[in-house]
């Protein structure tokens, strides 16, 4: 069975989301002219490097960032390729062919419970899969649940509470399949690990019982 990955949709940007914008021209003259003609107060760091423009902005409650030469714009609830878009068009008229990357700089999602290392890891990838995210973690370990693993996301400043069965390939379809920057994922324990069966020194005790009945019976020998 084939999955169509195309379905899924693009990262909506939200509220105090960290963009990391760079813009650069032909002419990288005019590009250092226009920027620094253009300063704005609202701008978080700046950066000239190999004629490019780097330029980190944090989206403000409203769903604004404010550039340089060109004043607010709506980003709110646009994807990533959008606002590239956007950005590009009002530059258009002031900068020579200007060259325009947008990305998320604060993606992170944390995998926690049954895993071999848990945390709290940065990804770069426009989608990340759930099993990319348990990669970064080392993968499941053997006392892990692959049918009961909760992810948690807030949409809409709520927490909702989703559970994913990785052992049916349903998974591969599932709308929960890429993550989301903040997304949590917590793998359950199996049943057995309650039992106390989780790394059990049987071959310690069962070492201990047999020298402890060689002793006993070489001191009854003894007698």
């Amino acid at each position: 069975k084939v999955f169509d990955n195309n379905k899924f949709e693009d990262y909506k940007i939200k509220e105090n989301d960290d963009l990391f914008i760079s813009i650069s021209t032909v002419d990288e003259a005019a590009t250092a002219n226009f920027f620094s003609n253009n300063s704005s107060s609202q701008m978080n760091r700046s950066l000239d490097l190999f004629g490019a423009t780097l330029l980190s902005q944090t989206v403000d409650k409203e769903g604004f960032i404010e550039m340089q030469g060109i004043g607010k714009i709506l980003v709110k609830d646009k994807t990533l390729v959008q606002v590239k878009s956007i950005i590009s068009q009002a530059l258009v008229n002031v900068l020579n062919q200007p060259l325009v990357s947008v990305k998320l700089i604060n993606r992170f999602v944390s995998v926690l419970g049954e895993v071999r290392s848990p945390g709290h890891f940065p990804f770069a990838q426009d989608k990340l899969s759930i099993y990319d995210a348990l990669g970064f973690a080392g993968d499941i370990t053997e006392y892990g649940n692959r049918s009961e693993v909760i992810l948690v996301r807030n949409e809409n400043g709520k927490n909702i509470r989703i559970t994913l069965n990785l052992a049916e390939s349903d998974i591969l379809s599932s709308e929960y399949y890429f993550l989301r920057p903040n997304d949590i994922i917590y793998v359950k324990p199996l049943r057995k690990k309650f039992w106390g069966m989780r790394e059990f020194p049987f071959g310690t005790v069962l070492s201990a019982i047999s020298t402890t009945i060689l002793v006993l019976n070489y001191v009854i020998n003894q007698k």
